[in-house]
């Protein structure tokens, strides 16, 4: 070790990934790596940090997020990089933009603006298309550099379009040469450098023109075929979304993929409203194929997802009413402020909404359904925190009451729809699911549904919530939280390189004011290309980022550093 190292974290209270208590000590690092942890150590830093009352923790890894096409076009990965997020992998859910025919490309921006709600003008105009392969996909990627590390799955969808054409779209069932063929660019895909493959069964995810996801019902000897190009190649993992419609043909036709393929599976996992228990099923079954030597997991998230509802995201209750519609045309500031004169207000009120093709219409304008999000943002409200229940309160319509609720905090305010995790008016059954001992944090599709959702956050409500705020419940331990964002996500993709706080480990670090942390309430931007627009979600209490050793974020700015760069394949301790 050097005399004089980069950097000495000082006096922090070490929280170090491995599900152990805290301990103080200081942490040395260089050339990007940790080259010593002790009590008062006696070596000297260029620069040095005072952690003393603070966590340090290492960098936390999100494996679900959907990041495909902002990295091609912006070196930050935000907003996971402003939640203590040093390392993201991309191409969940079968969508994104790899392999790709010039052909296709409409086809490939037509689903992720239907599947993850970017904007097609963005798309268009973000996407330098500077590759058709998924090779020269990655190659592009390792050409820039980032506030956070970047990692890859191959897409089911791009893969499907790109060996079949059309047929792929019109769901086609794959013939022997169609699967040969997927197979050979899988393997080519995790040859280049890709984590895994990822892929789609839910019929909520759909084109922008309405089309069902290409790979909604692919056979089980397509999924089989892929995966085993995965096992041939000796790494890889695989991860998929399902609704579970026939649950018992689903999970044994899973079940056979994960016995013939060898190759670890992660699968989303929620309380589904329509079927509140059906998680527990699918928990159960999990149990079942670990006890038989099987690399199964979910893919849980520890809070409500749904739809968040204002008047400048995506959807509101009034988003289909003749006057609000016809506001749009208007900038932000205009449309506030029309907003807010008494005429339209009880005009919009009025209205009754004419029909759309938007599937989650009716639910729009289900008062009993919906809380306010408030500026303290809370993902438990109670039942007396409903808008129908504030309304009867106010003795107003809940209406009236929905439409004043979100011209709160200057016309951002927002309101919840919980359509997944709350079906009993709590988070009960999220807290069964973060404790189960397979299951993974994931799910905060970061760089996806931009328009109304940001859950992109999760790592700081993890922090902020389980640990520290919940009062209707349990909560969960500090050290067990952090090993959550931190070394099972990043075991559970190969990259054991981080993770934990040990000498040789990379040098992704957060310090964290635990007192301060806060999560601060949804606000909409518009930084994309095309000045589109994006629901982002910040936090403060985080001291200080670090990636490979540099910071990249302190006390929520960005200091401009950007390390981070793509990670190939599977990673060790040098």
């Amino acid at each position: 070790m050097a005399e004089q190292v980069d950097l000495v974290i000082r006096n922090g209270s070490i929280i170090d990934g491995s599900g152990q208590p805290a301990y103080q000590a200081d942490i040395a690092v260089h050339d990007g790596h940790i080259v010593a942890i002790g009590e008062e150590l006696a070596i000297a830093g260029h620069e040095e940090i005072d952690a003393r009352g603070q966590l340090v923790t290492p960098g936390f890894v999100d494996i679900h997020t959907h990041y495909d096409g902002q990295v091609t076009w912006s070196n930050s990965v935000t907003p996971s990089s402003r939640h203590g997020v040093t390392t993201v992998l991309m191409g969940n859910c079968g969508v994104g933009f790899a392999p790709c025919k010039p052909r296709d490309r409409k086809r490939l921006v037509a689903l992720m603006e239907g599947v993850e709600d970017l904007p097609e003008i963005v798309l268009t105009t973000g996407l330098p298309w500077a590759w058709e392969s998924f090779p020269e996909y990655l190659d592009y990627l390792e050409q820039r550099s980032f506030d956070a590390d970047i990692a890859t799955q191959i897409p089911h969808a791009a893969l499907r379009v790109f060996a079949m054409g059309e047929r792929a779209v019109s769901r086609e069932v794959a013939t022997a040469e169609d699967r040969e063929r997927m197979a050979q660019l899988a393997a080519q895909a995790i040859e280049a450098g890709a984590l895994g493959f990822a892929t789609s069964r839910t019929i909520n995810h759909r084109a922008s023109d309405g089309t069902p996801i290409f790979t909604l019902d692919a056979a089980e000897d397509e999924l089989v075929a892929i995966g085993q190009a995965l096992r041939d190649s000796g790494r890889g993992v695989l991860q998929l979304v399902s609704d579970f419609t026939d649950i018992d043909a689903e999970l044994a036709m899973l079940r056979r993929v994960a016995e013939q393929t060898a190759r670890p599976l992660s699968l989303t996992v929620m309380q589904w409203h329509n079927a509140p228990e059906k998680w527990r099923t699918v928990l159960d079954w999990i149990e079942t194929c670990q006890r038989d030597g099987l690399q199964v997991k979910a893919q849980v998230s520890g809070r409500p997802v749904g739809i968040l509802m204002g008047f400048e995201t995506s959807f509101n209750p009034f988003s289909y009413t003749p006057t609000f519609k016809a506001l749009l045309a208007l900038s932000p500031d205009e449309r506030r402020a029309r907003l807010l004169e008494a005429a339209t207000r009880e005009k919009i009120i009025a209205e009754t909404p004419e029909p759309s093709n938007f599937p989650g219409e009716m639910l729009l304008r289900c008062w009993d359904l919906m809380y306010p999000l408030g500026e303290q943002p809370n993902y438990e409200p109670d039942a007396t925190q409903k808008v129908s229940a504030i309304a009867k309160r106010l003795g107003l319509s809940p209406a009236a009451c929905a439409y004043d609720l979100m011209l709160e905090q200057g016309g951002q305010a927002v309101l919840m729809l919980p359509v997944v995790n709350f079906a009993d008016g709590t988070l009960n059954a999220a807290l069964s699911m973060l404790r189960h001992p397979h299951s993974l944090y994931g799910l905060g599709d970061g760089g996806a549904h931009l328009g109304f959702l940001c859950d992109a956050s999760l790592p700081t409500h993890l922090l902020t919530y389980w640990a520290r705020d919940r009062q209707r419940g349990q909560r969960l331990p500090i050290p067990e939280i952090i090993r959550g964002l931190t070394h099972d996500t990043a075991a559970a993709v190969g990259l054991e390189d981080r993770g934990l706080l040990r000498v040789g480990y990379r040098a992704d670090i957060n310090i964290i004011d635990f007192d301060a942390l806060t999560l601060l309430p949804p606000r909409v931007e518009y930084d994309l290309p095309a000045n589109g627009r994006r629901v982002d979600q910040s936090a403060a209490g985080y001291t200080a980022t670090l990636v490979h050793g540099q910071v990249v974020q302190r006390n929520g700015h960005p200091t401009g550093a950007l390390p981070g760069r793509l990670v190939r394949g599977p990673q060790t301790v040098a």
